[in-house]
Order: structure tokens, then sequence, then C-alpha cells
């Protein structure tokens, strides 16, 4: 049965579209294998999918795609990079005067360059250098204040463990069933003396205690901190 003619025209449906785009393609691409053997050709084909926006491309296995665009450069006998050439280099011009201008305001900020400005100028820059100090000095007040804020609280944390060293100290030296020993020392006098930096003691375990040894008083050694 003979095969109806397909009218070329513009198809609307979207999948439709992307299916015979993808046929199509294959098959372009397979007769251009085709004719890269059989007639040893030199073959390029770039493709864009309008719906997708990939990059579909065949080139012959025996040239790269800068010999073949050079190979068609030198044939036609014209440039293709020229222009992209000429607008990289407008970029770079654009981009080294961005870079001086930095420059020049770096230095003015440090207060070189200045015989050129105006006065109208040199108000600006004062105002902008003003500005900026007073950002400086901001940050600088936080951060002095988040180190104070720090050390007091460390300080607390320490007067709050000095303190319970002290209660649990007084808290043994009231209970019978402990003494304090510290060379014949009192304890007031060692109570007086508390700011000389820390000292070692021991609590004797009195006999009366249930846990204390046969032959004598078990002692028992704390660090405290005064």
């Amino acid at each position: 049965m003979a095969r109806g003619k397909i009218q070329i025209k513009r198809i609307e449906n979207t999948t439709n579209r992307q299916v015979t785009y993808s046929k199509r393609r294959n098959g372009l691409f397979k007769k251009a294998n085709e004719l890269t053997v059989l007639c040893d050709a030199k073959v390029s084909i770039i493709m864009f999918s309008s719906s997708t926006g990939k990059l579909h491309e065949y080139i012959s296995p025996s040239i790269t795609t800068k010999e073949f665009f050079d190979l068609y450069q030198k044939t036609v006998g014209t440039d293709l990079w020229s222009s992209h050439y000429e607008n990289m280099q407008e970029n770079l011009r654009k981009l080294k005067e961005v870079n001086r201008n930095l420059r020049r305001e770096i230095r003015q900020r440090m207060g070189d360059c200045l015989n050129d400005l105006s006065l109208e100028e040199l108000r600006l820059l004062e105002a902008e250098m003003d500005q900026a100090t007073k950002v400086i000095r901001e940050r600088k007040l936080k951060v002095i204040s988040n180190q104070i804020d720090t050390q007091r609280k460390k300080y607390n944390n320490e007067k709050e463990v000095h303190g319970r060293l002290l209660r649990d100290l007084e808290a043994r030296a009231a209970d019978p069933r402990f003494g304090l020993v510290d060379n014949g020392v009192e304890y007031d006098s060692v109570i007086g003396f508390s700011n000389i930096g820390p000292r070692m003691f021991a609590l004797s375990l009195q006999p009366s205690h249930p846990h204390a040894g046969a032959e004598g008083s078990d002692l028992t050694t704390y660090p405290l901190l005064f």
C-alpha cells in the first residue's frame, strides 16, 4: 500500500514535534556517517532542539571541530573569530578601566592621588571615609562588648564554683565526724589566708564514723581553691 505524502509544516503538538526531531536527527546522523565512510568526506552537523535547547552534533572521525572550521575559513576566505575577538578586546579594555578606577580609589582612601580631586570630590571622599570609620568603630565596640560578656560569664561561673567549694568545706567542718587537718593550723586561720592561692588539705574521718579503720582515722585529701 502506497505511503501518503506528508505535508511539510511545523508540528504543533510539542510531544510529536520532539519525537519527530529525535527520529529524523538520528536518520540524518546515520546518513552523514555513511557519507563519511563511503566517500571519505568530512561532515559536520550541529543541531539545537527548539523544545529542550540541547545541542546535538556529528563530526567525521577523521577531523576535529576546530580543524573543520579552520578549513571552512580557509576555503571561504572569511574569519569567523574576528568579531568575537573584537568583543573580547573591548571587554578586556572595560575591565582594565574598572581595575584602574578601583586602584585609584584605594590610593585616595590612603591619602594619595588627591591633587586632581575637586573640592566637591574631596568632600564626598571625606564623607565616605567618615561613614567607613563609623562602621568600623561600631564593629569594634561590638567585639569588645562580646568579649566583656564572655569574661563576665566566666567570672560568674568561677565565682559560683568557688562559693560552692567554700560552702562544702564549711559543712564538712561543722560535721563532728570530720576534722580539718593542715599541719595544726586552725580552720579560721585558713579562711583568713584564703587569698594566698590554692592549697591542699586533708579531711580526717573520725573513728566514730562507721567506715573508719580499726587502727585510726582514714585521711581523705581534697584540693580546695581560695
